[in-house]
């Protein structure tokens, strides 16, 4: 039976709604994608954090919940980490989308049978919500962090374009115009929506 992990990587967040504080915004994002991540069937849950947010990962976990630190931010630490756990397949996807579908995951981890790396880019913005690989991570894919990374880039390096598969994308909130793109009607995303006033 293949292993599968999917971990929420605590990335940078420079704004928040006004009013809100910035921590309590993005641990109310962060703890939304865990809690989605724990209630997955088909893969574990884990958290990727620097040193110094290790109290917000810490805060946000449920029991057993794995913690990988990592020195930046970056994705190939993550995976690496993955594999030394004995995962199969691993996804990382940013903490900043916390009403992000269980079926989006499932879609970024789908590729993997056939394709080496997936990758779900941010819509409409730049950057990506995650990237997915069999485990070990292959040799050519280089390190990348979420916010500036991007499906041309990953093929670069890749012994045939056709490596990189992209999947749906879907939208991280970095900014103010992402509040508008937030449907309420989707289940879920219960602490965003209580900072938000519900």
């Amino acid at each position: 039976m293949t292993r599968r992990v999917v971990v929420a990587m605590l990335v940078p967040v420079s704004w928040s709604p006004p009013g809100v504080d910035l921590r309590a915004w993005r641990a109310a994002m962060a703890e939304d994608v865990v809690d989605l991540l724990a209630r997955l069937a088909q893969a574990e849950a884990a958290i990727a954090v620097v040193p110094a947010d290790r109290d917000l990962a810490d805060e946000i976990a449920w029991p057993g919940t794995r913690i990988y630190e990592v020195p930046e931010p970056t994705v190939l630490p993550v995976l690496k980490a993955a594999a030394e756990d004995g995962f199969d397949q691993a996804a990382v996807i940013a903490a900043d989308a916390p009403d992000v579908p269980g079926m989006t995951l499932g879609k970024l981890l789908r590729p993997l049978d056939s394709k080496a790396v997936a990758v779900a880019p941010n819509g409409p913005g730049s950057g990506l919500f995650g990237v997915a690989t069999s485990l070990p991570a292959p040799g050519w894919l280089v390190d990348h962090d979420l916010d500036t990374a991007s499906a041309p880039l990953l093929r670069r390096t890749a012994p045939s374009p056709g490596d990189v598969t992209s999947t749906p994308q879907w939208r991280r909130l970095r900014g103010p115009a992402d509040l508008a793109t937030l449907d309420v009607a989707l289940e879920g995303w219960e602490n965003t929506r209580a900072l938000l006033g519900g």
